[in-house]
């Protein structure tokens, strides 16, 4: 089936609506590149639309009712928001999810280290990444140092205009002929991706002191201690993430696509939020889950696979009518949802890996997967038709473009969502997200027009299923 691009039918107006949403999302991004900062940005968004932290009725052993806006948090790097509706909650919820991890490199516990009077931060990448796509390119630090005063030292680096920037180096093309013989996965190894960190050694009255043992390495630790009060011991209880520096900017002559880090699964974090903050009243109760881990197999604490969510619902059906895990387990099995995340976009350079009939495409709308996985399915939740025919009528209602897609070809590859997680509790499921050019490099590209249909057809989703 053709579809027809969504730029050619949008008004005035409609133009005007997909500036002011792609703006906000641009500007989320550039807020937002870590998981915890995704998660700090969200809860200001939320308490700024009157939702409150879960944890007041609680403690305050207050009833949640119709109206009423929720969230909690889950270690700092996942979030759940719910809108209470008007229907029972083991009716079931209409539920958006998505992720706010992205593939980036690490900061190891023990990192700091001088090589030949330079300065690096051993690494280790986190996520599917291409490793030679992360060398010579400007790199930012962000992420938190927890003191065993019990403070918490927040670090951004590299992303202002008169900050420094960080870089992983690479071998120059003269002395490289061994280098390019190897395979693309080789080129650069995972060990050799420790970022250049400083150069200048520790000096006293304006000479340097020759004598100084890792005077790189010294100077280091003294503008750690002057400039953010952290000590090298400091390293092992912090978490921090090297992104590219820079904003989100605007790509194409046309001003139609994004280009920025973490589209993946940002741009339908993001959307989803935007979605659950416009509506003013459901019926079914609306939920936005944004979670971390996702691209390392959703496990641990902050991912998918914890109990975070379930023990929030059962918070939730003890506020709302009394504690019963038969209450709970309805409230899951009855619910809906639309697993968001990104899809390859059909990229007409590498045409041969994708099959051109069941790809995504630019400007087509928000794209579904029935299934996802790898060759046979593998690791896939596979939604039922009449949930699709649902989701179909949903989206034509509110006139939402949409489009439906597969991972490239049968034998090419794959991935996976959190869908097939949130699908053993019983519950409806499918894939949902934006076609994305790049998935999982530095730099990956959107279309504001799928940003924008994106919006459309999560708020749909609340309101109409």
């Amino acid at each position: 089936m053709e579809k027809d691009n969504t730029w050619k039918t949008y008004s005035a107006e409609e133009c005007i609506e997909l500036e002011q949403i792609n703006r906000s999302y641009k500007s989320c991004l550039d807020e937002g590149k870590t998981e915890r900062e995704c998660v700090k940005l969200a809860v200001k968004m939320l308490r700024e639309h009157g939702y409150r932290d879960l944890k007041e009725f609680i403690d305050g052993q207050k009833t949640l009712g119709a109206g009423d806006k929720v969230y909690a948090v889950c270690m700092g790097k996942s979030i759940a928001a719910f809108h209470i509706g008007t229907e029972p909650l083991e009716k079931g919820m209409n539920i958006l999810g998505a992720h706010i991890d992205s593939p980036r490199i690490d900061v190891k516990q023990n990192p700091l280290y001088e090589n030949e009077e330079l300065s690096y931060l051993d690494t280790h990448y986190y996520g599917g990444i291409k490793k030679y796509q992360w060398v010579t390119l400007p790199l930012a630090l962000h992420g938190v140092v927890a003191k065993t005063d019990g403070s918490l030292v927040e670090i951004h680096i590299g992303d202002k205009e008169e900050d420094p920037v960080f870089a992983v180096t690479d071998l120059l093309v003269h002395l490289a002929s061994k280098q390019m013989e190897k395979k693309a996965n080789a080129v650069i190894e995972g060990e050799k991706l420790d970022l250049l960190f400083a150069s200048r050694p520790l000096s006293s009255d304006g000479s340097l002191e020759k004598e100084e043992k890792d005077a790189v390495k010294a100077n280091v630790l003294r503008i750690l201690e002057t400039t953010y009060g952290i000590s090298e011991e400091d390293f092992v209880s912090a978490e921090l993430e090297i992104v590219p520096a820079g904003n989100a900017r605007d790509c194409g002559i046309d001003r139609s696509m994004i280009m920025a880090y973490g589209q993946d699964d940002r741009v339908c974090a993001f959307t989803s939020l935007f979605a659950l903050l416009d509506v003013d009243k459901v019926e079914k109760t609306a939920c936005c889950i944004l979670v971390d881990k996702e691209e390392i197999g959703s496990v641990g604490a902050t991912g998918m696979h914890s109990r975070f969510f379930e023990n929030v619902v059962a918070e939730m059906t003890a506020l709302t009518g009394g504690s019963s895990d038969l209450r709970v387990r309805r409230a899951l099995q009855n619910s809906k949802m639309l697993s968001s995340d990104v899809s390859a976009a059909f990229d007409p350079m590498f045409a041969e890996t994708f099959e051109k009939r069941s790809s995504a495409f630019f400007g087509k709308g928000l794209v579904f997967n029935k299934f996802t996985g790898s060759r046979g399915k593998s690791g896939s939740n596979d939604a039922n038709a009449e949930y699709l025919a649902e989701i179909r009528r949903a989206m034509d209602r509110k006139h939402v473009a949409y489009q439906f897609a597969e991972l490239g070809k049968v034998d090419a590859g794959g991935g996976g969502t959190i869908a097939y997680i949130m699908a053993n509790y019983g519950m409806e499921v499918i894939d949902s997200g934006v076609a994305v050019l790049c998935m999982h490099a530095p730099w990956e590209i959107t279309s504001k027009a799928d940003v924008y249909e994106a919006y459309k057809g999560y708020k749909a989703f609340i309101e109409e299923m």
